[in-house]
């Protein structure tokens, strides 16, 4: 971050806590990188969020989160649980938010889902990156929205310390 950066503001709550601001921005973020960056067209509100967490970095008085995940519970996607629309927005890109954001997703899901692992459909360029938090592909790769993906699952996801 430069100096002229606060540091960003995590939240983490259920769908229900989110504001109606917080999960419009939420949405119009999710819909830059995915659409209109990633040049991917796919109903990306899928009646999923409803039943998840949602994490998001926010820089102290933006509008747009920095970095974002959800986290599913067991038994709506897979058996396991599931982090999904990951994304670091252009103003949160090379700031390590990424990395931050996977670390405290994981953390938060073996916390509120302890015993359950962590199951990922990822991007396939990115199995290194989930690969470092311990992540280990499980199936071939497939195309999801015209995007190589790789399943990906991590056995014991544990809290930060």
């Amino acid at each position: 971050m430069t100096t002229t950066d606060a540091m960003p503001a995590w939240r983490w709550c259920h769908f229900d806590d989110l504001s109606l601001r917080e999960l419009h921005d939420i949405l119009r973020a999710r819909q830059q990188v995915f659409a209109l960056e990633q040049n991917c067209v796919y109903l990306d509100v899928d009646g999923v969020d409803e039943q998840c967490f949602h994490l998001a970095a926010w820089r102290p008085g933006g509008r747009e989160p920095l970095a974002y995940a959800r986290v599913v519970p067991p038994g709506v996607k897979y058996a396991e649980a599931s982090i999904g629309r990951v994304i670091t927005t252009a103003a949160g890109r090379g700031q390590g938010l990424g990395r931050e954001l996977v670390r405290r997703a994981v953390g938060h899901a073996a916390q509120i889902f302890p015993g359950h692992g962590l199951r990922i459909s990822a991007q396939s360029y990115l199995e290194p990156f989930y690969g470092s938090f311990g992540f280990v592909i499980v199936g071939e790769r497939y195309l999801e929205d015209g995007i190589p993906h790789t399943e990906m699952l991590l056995a014991r996801p544990t809290s930060p310390t």
